[in-house]
């Protein structure tokens, strides 16, 4: 920590030489040992003569961007593993527009960060260089996430909707609770055992709001209450998982694709209803998230942008537009959604007090969620996602997936599950080539490894080696018509079967 901390001072130095004062914030989770290392991160900051801006406790991650920008800072670490085991902690490093480093500057960082040797580490802190901030933050943070409230008056009259919440041992609890208060939610339920913070995440096998197993408690309590709806945070409250009440009143999962489908439908659906909507107004979401958000765009009207996986593409994409088009929403199959461009990294404190006004606005229509999420799929379409990660660990692993997508490149499929491929998308050459051979060019920031796959009837593949771990990911999404909400547990059971044809079609078991 103190390495990759010298590191990112020195290239702060370098990069903003001419700044007068360089000022960072440090933000942490609730992991073990998280303090600690924010704690020196802090130190080795200020020891480099940079002003540190320290939260007093643990805070979410959408927190710290916000920092950044409304303190006007150059950088930003958080100290966090987001969603994973226990066993994990991590170093997430921000830059002046609050957003994760992209390049040249990750690049640059990790150069200075491989010239360091622990003898260059300056860990004796200057105490007057760093400076505890919390409530002030908090307070303004939540101010701006009432802002995004689209109809106040519609929780005026659900304001007693049955609101059940976790965060699931972490930050979560430090301001999702409030902010559903602040939006006019008084009838929240938070689970008593996972308000207790703790980084040995005691009553969950893994702290991942895309897990069933860990909305386990929340779900019987939902039961107990006969709640609307379940809402669950990661650690460091970036990412949202749910469940509500199916049209057999079984509680059911809304996987990260749905999420952010009726997160966009209802933001710009509502918008319009309301006359917010503007022809500048913009979405984004990620190549490997459902093609059924285009056609809701597309329907009112509204640009919708497609970017690389991750959430600092999304970010990008709003600084490229910043001052010229309204950014109103974007998110990722990996249940992170941001509903602001006053944060520049997924968050589940908006996205919850979002998601508690939409099943309001259902409820006021005497619908569910669940009910808005086949309203969806009767209008635009009935859509089926899966991912499927082929593990292949060590050496050995990552060059058999390296020669599995030279193989697809040199072979590319014309058929997946019977579905003839029409369009091949190649992210490292950013070229197109459809089914005449006309190829054109794909405009994206730079190259990536990934490469898709669209057949005649809108069946999707998107193949990518995964960045953090010994993976190849298949995103796998097809397509039906779904006429009546008591068709789509037979559509599903379908879409599995053409998904399962598709995985024989590119070699998987």
């Amino acid at each position: 920590v103190g390495m990759a901390t010298q590191g990112f001072a020195n290239y702060l130095k370098k990069n903003f030489k001419d700044r007068a004062t360089i000022s960072a914030v440090v933000c942490h989770d609730c992991r073990n040992n998280s303090r600690k290392f924010a704690e020196t991160v802090a130190n080795v900051f200020s020891a480099n003569g940079i002003h540190v801006y320290l939260f007093d406790d643990m805070r979410p991650t959408p927190e710290c961007s916000y920092a950044i920008r409304h303190l006007g800072c150059q950088a930003g670490v958080n100290i966090t593993a987001s969603h994973n085991p226990k066993e994990y902690n991590g170093y997430k490093a921000y830059w002046e527009d609050g957003a994760q480093v992209l390049m040249p500057h990750d690049e640059g960082i990790i150069n200075e960060v491989n010239k360091v040797t622990i003898d260059d580490v300056k860990f004796a802190g200057d105490a007057k260089l760093i400076q505890l901030i919390g409530k002030d933050i908090d307070e303004a943070y939540l101010k701006e996430i009432h802002t995004l409230s689209i109809d106040p008056e519609v929780i005026k009259r659900q304001h007693d909707l049955k609101i059940v919440y976790t965060p699931l041992h972490g930050t979560g609890m430090m301001a999702i609770p409030q902010s559903l208060k602040i939006w006019g939610f008084d009838n929240v339920h938070c689970v008593a055992e996972q308000m207790q913070r703790s980084g040995d995440f005691p009553t969950v096998k893994s702290p991942n709001p895309e897990n069933g197993e860990a909305l386990a408690l929340a779900i019987r309590d939902a039961k107990a209450l006969d709640a609307d709806i379940v809402m669950a945070s990661d650690p460091d409250a970036d990412r949202v998982g749910m469940a509500c009440k199916n049209d057999k009143g079984k509680w059911v999962l809304i996987n990260g694709n749905q999420t952010c489908l009726l997160f966009l439908y209802y933001i710009i659906t509502n918008r319009k209803a309301k006359g917010l909507l503007k022809p500048t107004d913009y979405i984004v979401k990620t190549i490997v998230t459902t093609e059924v958000i285009k056609k809701v765009a597309d329907k009112a009207g509204i640009e919708m942008r497609d970017c690389y996986t991750g959430f600092k593409w999304i970010a990008h994409e709003i600084a490229l537009s910043e001052g010229k088009q309204q950014y109103i929403g974007g998110g990722e199959e990996s249940y992170g959604f941001l509903a602001e461009d006053f944060v520049r990294d997924k968050d589940a404190v908006s996205a919850c007090s979002l998601l508690a006004e939409i099943c309001a606005y259902a409820k006021d229509k005497g619908k569910t969620l669940y009910d808005i999420l086949m309203d969806i799929y009767k209008e635009y379409g009935f859509s089926k996602e899966h991912t499927i990660n082929v593990e292949r660990p060590g050496k050995a692993g990552a060059e058999e997936i390296q020669q599995m997508m030279v193989n697809f490149r040199n072979n590319p499929p014309k058929d997946l599950g019977g579905s003839k491929v029409v369009l091949w998308k190649d992210y490292k050459t950013l070229e197109a080539r459809d089914a005449s051979g006309k190829t054109t060019k794909l405009a994206m920031p730079q190259s990536s490894n990934v490469l898709q796959w669209f057949c005649d009837d809108d069946t999707k593949v998107s193949v990518r080696p995964s960045g953090t771990e010994p993976k190849i990911k298949f995103y796998i999404e097809v397509k039906d018509t779904l006429t009546d909400a008591s068709q789509y547990e037979a559509l599903c059971k379908k879409a599995m079967q053409k998904i399962e044809a598709i995985k024989k079609s590119l070699g998987l078991k």
